[in-house]
């Protein structure tokens, strides 16, 4: 059964970010992109609140469409790009993954940081290749396991979560097999779980345990996210997100 979104919006509005990452993740993974156009079209898959959008559009001098399904998350991406002068390089468009409708062909670079799980990894790679330029960039962060040893306690949370989760080593081999050349790939530091995300969840939970405190379901969310957390504090060596860069080889 889905939880509740209004208790996960609860939890994730009002930070920098709905997931792992940092500026300088972002910089890291664009650099290691050869040959960008100038100016190139760029989708950036599932948001958020669009801190990696700001970051794109500071980095490209593109045109960027910014997509998530939760319009308050492209509100505070508009006025922060307005805030910012950024706003001649972002559009926003409230629309599901799932919903996508864009011609093929239409963009130099696809951008996903924590959010292609959503679809699932694979998926994820089939639904962009038609979207993408002969030779364009696909560019993902994905939750993928760091060591062989793993907790049983941790692979069973993440199997109850319904995230599927795969070696780097086994994730490159799905890159390839789906026609696509991974580039490189690279694990964000624990730090990038921590800064920007998980110390500024947890300092929302105490305040969301009180407001639910008469309602099961969503206080077992809350719950949930404080196990979730006290999970990456225990087992931060054995998984991780790692960012995938990777081209489109196409025909061209």
């Amino acid at each position: 059964m889905e939880p509740p979104m209004d208790v996960l919006y609860a939890i994730y509005d009002g930070i920098p970010r709905q997931g792992p990452g940092s500026n300088a993740a972002t910089r890291q993974a664009w650099s290691l992109l050869p040959d960008v156009p100038p100016s190139p079209g760029i989708l950036d898959i599932g948001c958020g609140s669009g801190i990696q959008t700001l970051e794109l559009a500071r980095l490209s001098g593109g045109r960027i469409i910014a997509l998530d399904n939760h319009q308050p998350y492209l509100d505070a991406l508009q006025q922060r790009a307005a805030s910012e002068q950024l706003a001649a390089h972002i559009e926003t468009l409230n629309c599901s993954m799932d919903a996508m409708e864009f011609a093929p062909g239409s963009f130099d670079i696809i951008w996903s940081e924590g959010a292609i799980y959503i679809i699932g990894f694979e998926r994820g790679l089939s639904v962009c290749q038609p979207l993408l330029k002969p030779g364009g960039f696909l560019v993902v962060s994905h939750i993928t396991w760091l060591t062989a040893d793993r907790s049983p306690e941790l692979a069973q949370f993440w199997h109850d979560e319904g995230v599927t989760i795969c070696t780097a080593a086994e994730n490159v081999q799905r890159i390839e097999q789906a026609g696509y050349h991974c580039l490189a790939h690279f694990p964000l530091p624990q730090a990038a779980w921590w800064d920007e995300f998980y110390h500024l969840i947890e300092q929302k939970l105490p305040a969301l345990r009180q407001t639910y405190r008469d309602d099961p379901e969503r206080l077992a969310v809350v719950h949930n996210q404080q196990h979730e957390i006290d999970l990456y504090r225990m087992y931060a060596d054995q998984y991780g997100y790692v960012f995938y860069v990777m081209r489109f080889i196409g025909d061209g």
